[in-house]
């Protein structure tokens, strides 16, 4: 966006006054690098299953925050097309994303999202609400919305840590269409969602320790890989295992692999034992 004038300087848009959105910024100026810019020309069919798609995220609260945890893998159709794909993200120092469905799409709106934050931080001086936090992530999905209608949906699962909230950890989940919902203790999204969410119900506290929401997910994230097959499990070959955030009142925190690790074979280890996983207590 340089001008041109021979000194390069920057254009006139970087001296207009506007609002403290990067995104509004960019469609005003450049809407072409908006990720929801459509890719193809007006009337043009694409074909979904050519494209990689991500598939099972979930959060669940717990005694310290909220834990965020996605599998690894992509598929293109019936093919894998990747199998250590990186679905969870910080947005900022005290909230994460992690996405479902087309991954170039995704990782474009969620490099697109962290601007927006950092840039409303440093126009505004203050950090946006969690709150606005979602409903800004709400408008740039229903942006997406004529790629959607053509398969080429992108579905967030936002979170963050509010320190005016009960027990700090908010959750919050979208459809394709930019609809917003807040959802209460868990919640999981991506074809496998559907099984993680019953797992999930099954072995969730509020209690839970940072370890305790950390195997609930894995073994969430199991139970899906085992009836989705869109959905990876533990890679102990390849030491692929999935990836495990947590928010606190101190921050955003990506659990070491090695530690990702451990859980992860002890999970493996209990379902060679007891393949259909650990009972709720009644």
């Amino acid at each position: 966006m340089r001008g041109n004038d021979s000194a390069g300087l920057p254009s006139a848009a970087f001296f207009t006054p506007g609002s403290s959105s990067f995104t509004e910024f960019l469609a005003a100026h450049r809407p072409r690098l908006l990720p929801t810019a459509p890719p193809l020309p007006p009337g043009t069919r694409m074909a979904p299953d050519r494209f990689p798609h991500g598939t099972t995220v979930l959060a669940l609260t717990y005694r310290d925050g909220v834990l965020i945890a996605g599998d690894r893998r992509a598929t293109m159709g019936n093919l894998i097309a990747q199998r250590d794909l990186e679905k969870v993200h910080p947005a900022d120092d005290h909230t994460a994303v992690a996405f479902a469905g087309t991954v170039g799409l995704a990782l474009d709106m969620v490099r697109l999202y962290q601007v927006e934050l950092a840039h409303f931080e440093k126009i505004e001086g203050v950090p946006m609400s969690l709150g606005a936090k979602a409903t800004r992530l709400a408008a740039m999905i229903r942006q997406n919305l004529a790629q959607a209608m053509q398969g080429l949906a992108v579905v967030p699962l936002l979170v963050g840590y509010d320190h005016t909230a009960p027990g700090g950890g908010r959750i919050f989940s979208f459809d394709a269409a930019g609809g917003l919902y807040e959802k209460q203790q868990f919640h999981a999204e991506g074809s496998g969602s559907p099984y993680a969410r019953g797992a999930l119900k099954k072995l969730h506290r509020p209690d839970l320790t940072r370890r305790e929401a950390a195997l609930v997910a894995l073994q969430a994230l199991y139970d899906a890989a085992d009836d989705d097959s869109a959905t990876g499990g533990p890679d102990l070959g390849r030491r692929i295992f999935p990836v495990v955030s947590v928010i606190t009142e101190d921050g955003f925190e990506r659990l070491p692999e090695t530690e990702t690790e451990q859980l992860s074979r002890d999970t493996v280890r209990q379902r060679t034992a007891r393949p259909d996983g650990p009972h709720a207590a009644l």
